[in-house]
């Protein structure tokens, strides 16, 4: 292929190629052709010009395929327009010649069609540059059209188009030529060619005047014929042409020339009066009656009609959005008119009615739906409801007229029901897109909505009552907060107009309708309203006799009140069931015998009645299933079983029944038989088990029946069809966006589509298809549809022999039926059968060989059917057959007759039909082995080929891709010729199949998937292969039908996914681009699935791209928003507008995705984006902010200035944004934050921001846009729409936290949030004012606290005003449970209840904080900037805030933990739950009330906790519990039994309360949830921290010793499953606090002992403490035991060199010591001061038991972790392990009789240990760190009894140490050996310090005398003798009086030596003279106190006083010159404060 890379073709080497390759080899060059022309310099393509131009020609007599001569013209029109045009008309001679040419041969046609494209091609790239030669040319072309065949006209109709693009107005003169070529075409057979001629005039109209003017009429009637059996592209085509004709002819500016040809203007009524005819009489002009007598007789075909409706939406759509606003009040009066025309054709059966009713609802939905903002759309919302209000007038005049009888046949009403239908249908819609912000037009009166929808509810019209329904639900779904006041006002209605048949029955409507809407609102309804619906449905079907009036509507109302109410789910129905139960045991006959009396009685009417209720119930004991499935236990399903018997007996009977009382009961049967079949699907087959034969009989009958309607197919097959396969086979069905009006042309003209009236009980089911009304098909459907799947169920659990009968009896009917019965019969036979194989394939059951027969005859008959989608769901049956059977043997079997046929036949639908079983079984069994495969391929192959018939080749195209995706490895050798072919196809197959080039794409599409990651190989076979993938997308892309191109996308998808590197990354965005808004819903999944993939790994790339695009090329149609927006902008426009589902989920995902790669790169970007979207409804906000501000003075001003918002004047690139698409962008704000958390640090701190946008002003910082921020969540916040209002408060939210704490650097001590306190307040406030929802306030509490908590506001007046809020709140919960809304479930305001307490929660827990650490630091007195932030002024006053509602507060946090004890209690223990329920909690509710517990009870806890230590558990308020609130803790301050009983001590509250705190807490760390948060976990332990803080409490965990062991085993359980160190340490902290309190409880009973003992020395004082008097600690029984266990796993965790098992010996064999991490160390250092704090809770013998281990624990962290460091500090680590050694060696333990022996010993072997380090037995631990190991052994010698260390050997070991430490070549630990000796020589204790005095004394002086005669050089040494001076000076403190004088005169010699003269004092180094300050400092020191040895020695030895008199001198002269030195003198001896105070 790279040869094809040239500006020549290659000839030499495309003629060595094959066929197949040559036509590749050549589109190559082509393609690559066109990139290079477009590069090249114009001087070298008029070089090779002539060269390249006959190439070009010969290849265009070379019979060029389609995709071919489209690129081939392309490149000629670009050389002209580059090179020299002089040849030009030569071209385009040649090109008419050939079009002349009289060779009609089939092999001539491509080069015709060929040269018709290049005069195309050229005119339009050239336009008027060939002005003069075109007449000829046109002329020409039209003279071969009339003798052209299809693709002929296809493509001289776009050849026009192209002309007439290319010379604009010059075309003039052939305008109507051209025109009435196209007219002809435009009602051509083919497709094709009228979707051709449709672009042709579109093309035309832009200049030719006379087609929006004086020939519109002509032009209307025109498309209105054209439309008859046309296909989608027909459709979408024509209708474009036809809306655009009557936009231009509506706002047409009639130029002069126009103006003289007498053009008449035409009015916008006019148009649409057009429009309307079509609507209504369609094409049929003069011979309409004739049309009549064929088409039966509704006048107009439905395809005409769809169209019009198409091109109605085409018209507003074109005129705009501003112009509907303008003129909706014309435009809705016109639509609705459609269905209100009396008599009109349009509305003559019911069936046409709920088609032209689909078709009305469409325009409106997509006009006023699609093309207006919330504004408008609000505007539009009255409109309709004044036309609502008009017709009802019509109807109230004829209802007061008169009788009934004149009454109810009245014309007017029966022409008014369709069009109040279609209006109330659109209101709801209307509302439900615009959510809360519809709010306001419910609150105005003038406008009534809500008077006007409940008003249709007593319609004689049953459609419109059932719309009216819908449309409360729609309102309620809106705005919540209207279906409680709705609810209410229906049941209200329906008891007071009892007698009124309308009443009962659209009131009932409403309130199921209502009840439907519960599921759509979170907040529910108060629970008391399902009672009152039980019992209005009770009495409605008690009171149904008395009245025959009534009875029908009384018992249909009554059974749909108790469906409904089943929707609203267990918690409400559990109290009803047994109504229910009863009511459905009573409605059927208790046994057979009195069904048979039934049937001798009554009369039609009565049968009416009760096959209504009994349809009724059974719709009941459905939705009960469907609902409650929780309820379902054995008892009930036992009880519901007895009258289905009887339910299947009236099922057999119904036949009689109707032959008996007539025609009158069709209907109701249809409908009871419907029920009873839907009711039976959902039950298990085993609980009819009896009845199975019976029910089967009547299936068969059902099945069979003789007026099965044969149209039906488009209802039945689908689902029994795979969507795969109806994609291709079925246009009609597939996904597009006017599938709610082309459903009607599937089902064929004789059928209604669904419609709301077909099935009143679907108003209260989920709705499907989003907000669009529930449309069930007309019984008649929906029966068959349930037959045949229960027909699955029931006939696979009959016996063998049954089934047999049953399927040859089905057999049997089908042959002996004709004609269109026939096909309705095997259609239904054929769904039955499906559903049978489906079902035993489902369940692993199995068929008997002879039902195998039976089925496979069955479905071979139908694999040769004439209908499409009967041989797809055969074919799918045929391989589930397969699947069932499961047997090698039996599939090749199948396959083989299936190729044996395939061999024979040669009709289009036998080959159909056979090619896709061999797919469908592919697809089953994932291929049937590989010798079936070769020929499966093979037959496929050759069918694929059959040019005949586009169908063959599609099902066969279909088939194959079916086979290769199942064959997977298998395939490959297939894999190239397969390509091959679909390339031959791809370049020859004329674009006007379609269908066929759809079935290519999806061939490409499995090819690339099978070969996968080879794609990206490097050797030829595979890059020939990528290259041809490629060339194959490039076709596709170049095809002009939409699903062909998005075949190409996906393709082009896949490849990018295994070989990123060889698509071309900007030529796929730029195809996505233009596709981007794609009138074809598939086109623009496909690119939004392509997007969404790419910017997974190449946003930043892809975003590029586009932008380069858009500036690029200007016709793109988003591409105005690519410039100004990007692609994210074009994307979230996009997203404003889609409707469907899917594509909105992929665009949001796409834009997450950009987000995560490019947020913080283009952060500014961003933000305007979202601040756009967001600011686009601001001035729709700002009012409603000002009107809630209306506050105290002072307030007013600051607050107030927050809302003027910026208006730049410029519009936005969003106009209107709806609601959605501002909650989404709020996330977007959230999402971008969250991005920059994880990049700079710069983006939360505002001084390195700054500083770094000015060394770069491209830096850009998300702090740098806090105002921004600040302000999007404000306009969120404070927007009519609930959803926004809590997306906003959740932006607040997570900007208080992320900028709470940065610092303002302009005003220190200041944080920048603080300017923004007035905004924050503004948007706080609106949610907490009467009418918000309980939602909205929780969560603005959440913010509140969050605010106060942060710490921003210092100013007590300023914090006052958000802390007002949150006190609000608390008097509303004060207020109790009558104050709070009944609009919304109970749980509704539980939740609200929580979020305040939960507020005031963090809020006191906070100020609690803030007043301890202002405590702490208001004790040391330091000025610091930093102590000024902590210490706020508010530190004391928040919390004087809070205590001032503190009594109230903890009374109902108690409340609230106590009510989330009793929910968390286990299920068995439900029956002790108080009946009504908890304080804030309904019983009721309790189980939606847990949740909102779970997300509040932590921080209530610790804010308890917390209160209850500050009172220390005595409550000043205790006596006196007279709050002014009724809901005060029931059990919680006084007894909880009615019977006055004694009120409880305070012991008792406190113990209650102390139980609860701790319960709960234990509760919730036993069993830890996975979804527990750390947070949670880590404020229960604080809470735990908090109350074990007082005595009280410790003294009854103390005194409970079960209670304190259980808490450790918790704790314990909590460090083993939480890894965060942080819970770990609070555990700690908790076990520490628990061993303090079992310490104090023996102190005291030892104290108490002591007292009571007297001063007797008694022989049995009773041992205290564990371990008594045996010394035994018993595992589960032992608190010492249990905090051990604990320890060690915390130290084996972090050190597990510690476990002895885990290192093979006793003795530790490790490796080097380690440096733990910071929280390592921390966790180790908290559990050696807990094991250190244990013997003392032991008794004496206790203590020894555990001796052993904790000494081996705190030595071995010693060991482990005693890492040099440098300076010869000692880690954490160590130090703690120094200070446990201590703490054990100081015990009283060691001391006490009892233990003292043992301690002794083991202390003594202890320090053996620690000697042992120094020199282990197996050489390791050569790097422990000397100094910590002596400080060991220092505090061993110090600590312990003299006993322990002065055995000789330990003591000749430790002094040993000592001395080899003095000997050590490190400075550092010379150093660190004096200090440790310093102390030991200094012990009191002669014992212990004399044994080391005379062994290390005289190497002391030795070594002093040493560094004294090698004069010290370096800081070190220094600092070394400077030590051993002050050793020698304690030494001489310590010894006797007569030795005194020697160790003095020993040490004055050396100090003297190191005095300097006052020469040498000037120039000597920095070391010298700190020696010479030391020396002179201590001889001062020594001289006064030893003056007699000072004067001896001075005596004896002249030189060393004439030294120290020298230095003296010199020492005062030096103070004398400079005065410095003195301070630096006194500095030495101070310096350690005044450096502090210089530091500061």
């Amino acid at each position: 292929m790279e040869l094809a890379h040239s500006l020549l073709l290659n000839e030499e080497a495309s003629s060595q190629l094959g066929e197949v390759q040559k036509a590749e080899f050549i589109f190559e060059w082509l393609r690559y052709l066109e990139k290079l022309l477009l590069a090249t310099n114009r001087a070298d393509v008029r070089e090779k010009q002539k060269a390249l131009v006959e190439q070009l020609l010969s290849l265009l007599n070379s019979s060029p395929g389609p995709p071919t001569r489209k690129l081939l013209a392309q490149n000629l029109a670009i050389v002209y327009s580059i090179g020299d045009t002089f040849s030009v008309y030569e071209t385009i001679d040649k090109c008419n010649d050939l079009i002349r040419s009289k060779d009609d041969s089939p092999s001539y046609l491509p080069t015709k069609l060929a040269a018709v494209v290049c005069l195309g091609a050229l005119y339009k790239k050239l336009g008027r540059i060939l002005a003069n030669a075109f007449t000829d040319t046109v002329g020409n072309i039209l003279k071969a059209m009339k003798s052209a065949e299809s693709q002929g006209r296809y493509e001289i109709m776009l050849s026009l188009q192209s002309i007439l693009t290319g010379l604009g107005a010059a075309a003039a003169p052939c305008h109507r030529d051209v025109y009435k070529a196209a007219r002809s075409c435009l009602t051509d057979r083919s497709m094709a060619v009228r979707c051709a001629a449709a672009k042709c005039l579109l093309e035309l109209q832009n200049e030719a005047v006379f087609m929006w003017s004086t020939d519109l009429d002509s032009v209307a009637t025109l498309c209105f014929k054209s439309f008859e059996g046309s296909n989608y592209d027909v459709r979408i085509s024509v209708s474009k042409l036809l809306g655009t004709v009557l936009a231009k002819a509506v706002i047409a500016k009639h130029p002069g020339a126009a103006s003289r040809q007498n053009a008449r203007r035409v009015s916008l009524e006019e148009v649409l009066e057009l429009l309307g005819t079509g609507f209504l009489r369609g094409s049929s002009g003069f011979l309409r009656a004739s049309g009549d007598m064929l088409k039966g007789s509704s006048s107009v075909s439905r395809d005409v009609r769809v169209g019009v409706t198409q091109a109605y939406v085409v018209f507003v759509s074109t005129l705009g959005g501003a112009w509907l606003e303008k003129n909706f009040a014309v435009f809705l009066s016109h639509t609705l008119s459609l269905v209100s025309q009396l008599n009109s054709k349009a509305t003559q059966t019911q069936t046409d009615a709920v088609c032209c009713r689909r078709c009305v609802s469409f325009i409106l939905r997509a006009t006023v739906g699609g093309l207006l903002g919330e504004k408008a759309q609000i505007a539009a919302a009255k409109d309709i409801c004044q036309a609502i209000w008009k017709l009802k007038k019509v109807v109230d005049a004829v209802l007061s007229d008169g009788n009934l009888e004149t009454r109810l046949s009245s014309t007017d009403v029966a022409a008014s029901q369709h069009a109040l239908v279609c209006a109330l249908q659109e209101l709801g819609n209307l509302i439900h897109g615009l959510g809360t912000t519809a709010a306001p037009l419910l609150q105005e009166s003038s406008t009534g909505l809500l008077d006007g929808v409940v008003s249709m509810t007593l319609h004689p019209s049953v459609s419109v009552r059932l719309a009216a329904a819908w449309c409360l639900h729609c309102i309620a779904v809106a705005l919540p907060s209207q279906l409680t006041p709705l609810l209410d006002r229906c049941l209200e209605r329906i008891a007071t107009l009892k007698s009124s048949p309308e009443a009962v029955t659209g009131f009932s409507f409403a309130v199921a309708a209502l009840l439907g809407a519960v599921a759509h609102c979170p907040l529910g309804i108060p629970h008391g309203k399902g009672k009152i619906i039980m019992a209005l449905a009770e009495d409605l079907l008690c009171s149904a006799a008395q009245n025959s009036r009534l009875s029908l509507q009384r018992t249909q109302a009554g059974w749909l009140l108790i469906a409904a109410l089943m929707t609203l789910g267990p918690a409400v129905v559990s109290r009803h069931l047994a109504r229910v139960l009863l009511l459905w045991k009573c409605v059927f006959p208790a046994s057979p015998k009195d069904l048979e009396t039934e049937k001798s009685r009554g009369d039609s009417f009565t049968w009416q009645v009760t096959l209504e209720g009994r349809a009724g119930a059974l719709c009941a004991v459905k939705s009960l299933i469907s609902h409650c499935g929780d309820l379902l236990t054995e008892e009930v399903i036992q009880r519901l079983l007895p009258p289905l018997p009887c339910a299947v007996d009236l099922l057999t009977q119904l036949s009689s029944i109707l032959k008996t009382y007539g025609n009158s009961l069709k209907t109701p049967s249809v409908v009871y038989r419907q029920r009873l079949y839907e009711l039976l699907i959902l039950l298990p087959p085993e609980t009819y088990k009896g009845n199975l034969s019976a029910i089967l009989k009547e299936l068969t009958a059902e099945l069979t029946a003789p007026d099965a309607q044969a149209a039906a197919s488009a209802c039945l097959l689908p689902a029994l069809c795979h969507p795969d396969d109806l994609l291709i086979l079925s246009p009609l069905l597939q996904e597009t966006d006017h599938r709610f009006i082309e459903e009607q042309l599937l089902l064929g003209n004789g059928v209604a589509c669904g419609s709301l009236e077909y099935d009143p009980y679907s108003v209260y089911e989920k709705d499907v298809g989003g907000d669009s009304v529930p449309k069930p098909l007309p019984p008649a459907l929906s029966v068959s549809n349930s037959a045949s799947k229960l027909f699955g169920v029931v006939c696979a659990h009959v016996e063998e022999a049954e089934r047999i009968l049953i399927l040859e009896q089905l057999l049997s009917s089908i042959k002996h039926s004709k004609g269109a019965r026939q096909q309705a019969v095997q259609l239904h036979v054929v769904c039955a059968v499906s559903n049978l194989l489906k079902y035993v394939a489902g369940s692993k059951r199995s068929l008997g060989p002879e039902v195998r027969r039976l089925v496979l005859t069955l479905v071979l008959g139908a694999l040769e059917s004439p209908n499409p989608l009967l041989r797809c769901a055969a074919s799918e049956a045929w391989a589930r057959l397969a699947q069932v059977v499961d047997d090698g043997a039996f599939t090749a079997g199948l396959a083989q007759v299936s190729f044996d046929k395939l061999k024979s036949a040669r009709d289009v639908v036998t080959r159909t039909g056979h090619s896709l079983a061999l797919g469908s079984l592919h697809r089953y069994l994932g291929g049937i082995g590989p010798q079936h495969l070769s020929s499966c391929i093979g037959v496929l192959y050759t069918l694929s080929q059959d040019s005949t018939s586009p169908d063959v080749q599609t099902w066969a195209l279909h088939s194959l891709s079916l086979t290769i995706d199942s064959a997977g490895a298998l395939c490959h050798v297939h894999v190239e010729p397969t390509l091959s072919l679909i390339i031959m196809l791809l370049l020859n197959v004329p674009p006007t199949h379609a269908e066929v080039h759809q079935s290519l794409g999806r061939c490409l599409n499995t090819l690339i998937t099978t070969l996968g990651p080879e794609l990206q190989g490097n050797n030829t076979s595979v890059s020939t292969l990528r290259t041809s993938c490629l060339l194959g997308c490039a076709v596709m892309q170049d095809n002009p039908g939409c699903l062909v191109q998005a075949q190409a996308i996906s393709c082009l998808q896949q490849l990018h996914m295994f070989a990123p590197q060889h698509v071309n990354l900007s030529s796929l965005v730029s195809c996505l681009c233009v596709n981007l808004c794609s009138p074809y819903l598939l086109l623009r999944r496909a690119v939004l699935a392509c997007l969404r993939q790419l910017v997974q790994r190449e946003a930043v790339e892809v975003s590029e791209h586009a932008v380069l695009l858009a500036r690029d090329s200007g016709d793109l149609a988003a591409d105005a928003d690519i410039k100004e927006v990007g692609l994210e902008g074009a994307l979230l426009a996009l997203l404003d507008k889609e409707t469907d589902k899917s594509l909105c989920q992929d665009i949001r995902e796409t834009l997450h995705h950009m987000l995560t790669s490019m947020a913080v790169e283009k952060l500014s970007f961003w933000l305007k984006l979202c601040r756009d979207v967001l600011a686009a409804s601001a001035d729709f906000t700002a009012v409603t902010c000002l009107d809630t501000m209306q506050e105290e003075e002072g307030d007013r001003g600051d607050d107030a200035s927050v809302l003027t918002s910026r208006n730049d004047g410029k519009p936005h690139p969003f106009s209107n944004p709806r609601w959605a698409t501002r909650v989404f962008a709020a996330d977007c704000v959230c999402r971008i934050i969250n991005q920059c958390e994880n990049a700079n640090r710069a983006h939360f701190d505002i001084a390195l921001a700054q500083e770094m946008k000015k060394s770069d002003s491209r830096n850009d910082f998300l702090v740098l846009h806090l105002a921004d921020l600040i302000r999007m969540a404000f306009m969120a916040a404070t927007d009519h729409s609930d959803q926004l209002r809590l997306s906003g408060l959740d932006t607040l939210l997570v900007i208080i936290r992320r900028f709470a704490d940065i610092a303002e650097p302009e005003f220190p001590g200041h944080v920048i949030l603080e300017q923004y306190q007035a905004n924050v307040g503004a948007a706080l406030r609106p949610a907490f004012t009467s009418e918000t929802p309980p939602d909205i306030t929780a969560k603005a509490c959440q913010v509140c606290s969050a605010w106060i908590a942060s710490g921003v506001v210092r100013d007590l007046s300023d914090l006052r005003r958000v802390h007002q809020l949150l006190v609000s709140s608390l008097m509303k919960v004060q207020a109790g449970k009558e104050a709070l809304s009944h609009l919304y479930n109970e749980s509704a305001s539980t939740m609200e209840i929580l979020a305040v307490l939960k507020a005031w929660a963090e809020v006191y827990i906070i100020a609690v904080q803030r007043h301890k650490s202002h405590k702490q630091t208001s004790k040391t007195p330091i000025n610091s900037e930093d102590s000024v932030r902590s210490g706020s002024p508010s530190a004391d006053g928040l919390l004087d805030l809070v205590c001032a509602d503190l009594g109230t507060l903890s009374k109902l946090w108690l409340a609230a933990l106590q009510d989330f004890a009793l929910l968390t209690l286990p299920a068995e223990f439900a029956s002790q739950l108080p009946v009504e329920g908890g304080t804030f909690y309904t019983a009721e509710a309790s189980e939606n009330a847990k949740l909102h517990y779970h997300s509040s009870w932590v921080l209530i806890l610790h804010a308890a906790a917390l209160w209850l230590t500050s009172t220390g558990f005595t409550d000043p308020d205790e006596g006196a519990a007279n709050l002014s609130r009724p809901v005060t803790p029931t059990s919680m301050c006084q007894g909880s039994s009615s019977s006055g009983a004694a009120v409880k001590s305070p012991e008792d509250v406190y113990t209650d309360r102390f139980h609860l705190i701790l319960g709960i807490s234990v509760e919730f760390l036993c069993s830890l949830r996975s979804d527990a948060t750390m947070e949670s976990i880590t404020t229960c332990l604080r809470a735990l921290q908090v109350l074990l803080d007082v005595p009280w409490p410790r003294s009854k965990i103390g005194s409970d010793q079960d209670l304190g062991i259980e808490l450790l085993n918790v704790l314990h359980r909590v460090i083993l499953t939480r890894e965060s160190p942080s819970i770990q340490l609070a555990s700690l902290e908790v076990v520490r606090q628990i061993i303090c309190a079992a310490q104090e409880l023996v102190k005291e009973k030892r104290r108490s002992a002591e007292v009571d003992d007297g001063a007797s020395e008694k022989e049995t004082v009773p041992e205290f403490g564990e371990g008594k008097d045996t010394g035994g600690l018993v595992p589960g029984k032992s608190l010492v035991f249990a905090t051990l266990e604990l320890c060690v796993c915390i130290l084996v965790r972090q050190l597990p060199e510690l476990n002895p098992k885990l290192t093979g010996s006793p003795r530790v064999k490790a490796a080097k010591p380690q440096t733990l991490s910071e929280e390592g160390s921390r966790l180790v250092t908290a559990a050696l001061v807990i094991l250190a704090e244990l013997p003392a809770v032991c008794s004496p013998e206790g203590s020894i038991s555990i001796l052993p281990t904790i000494l081996y624990l705190a030595i071995g962290v010693l060991r482990e972790t005693a890492v040099k460091l440098p300076g010869g500090q000692l880690s954490s680590t160590v130090t703690a392990s120094l200070q446990a050694l201590k703490g054990i060696l100081t015990s009283p333990m060691a001391r006490a009789e009892k233990s003292h022996a043992a301690w002794t010993s083991l202390l003594q072997n202890a320090l053996a240990t620690v000697l042992d380090c120094w020199s282990p037995v197996d050489g390791a631990h050569q790097d422990l760190d000397e100094v910590s190991l002596l400080t060991a052994v220092t505090v061993f010698i110090l600590s312990a009894s003299p006993e322990v260390t002065t055995v000789p050997c330990l003591q000749k070991s430790c002094i040993e140490k000592f001395k080899a430490a003095l000997e050590s070549g490190d400075p550092v630990v010379q150093m660190k050996t004096y200090q440790l000796l310093h102390s030991i020589f200094q012990y009191p204790n002669p014992a212990i310090s004399y044994p080391y005095i005379y062994s290390l004394a005289s190497s002391i002086v030795e070594k002093l005398q040493e560094i004294d005669k090698r004069k010290p050089e370096d800081t070190a040494e220094l600092h070394i003798f400077q030590e051993g001076i002050k050793v020698l000076g304690a030494l001489v403190t310590v010894a006797e009086e007569q030795h005194r004088s020697q160790l003095v005169a020993c040490l004055l010699p050396v100090l003297i030596s190191f005095l300097l003269d006052e020469k040498a004092l000037g120039s000597a180094s920095s070391v010298r003279r700190s020696l010479h300050d030391f020396a002179l400092q201590n001889l001062m020191q020594i001289g006064p106190r030893h003056s007699s040895v000072f004067r001896t020695v001075m005596a004896s030895s002249p030189a060393l006083k004439a030294r120290l008199e020298a230095a003296v001198k010199g020492n005062q002269e030096s103070v004398r010159v400079e005065p410095p030195s003195k301070h630096a003198k006194s500095l030495g001896r101070n310096s350690s404060i005044q450096l502090k105070t210089h530091f500061l």
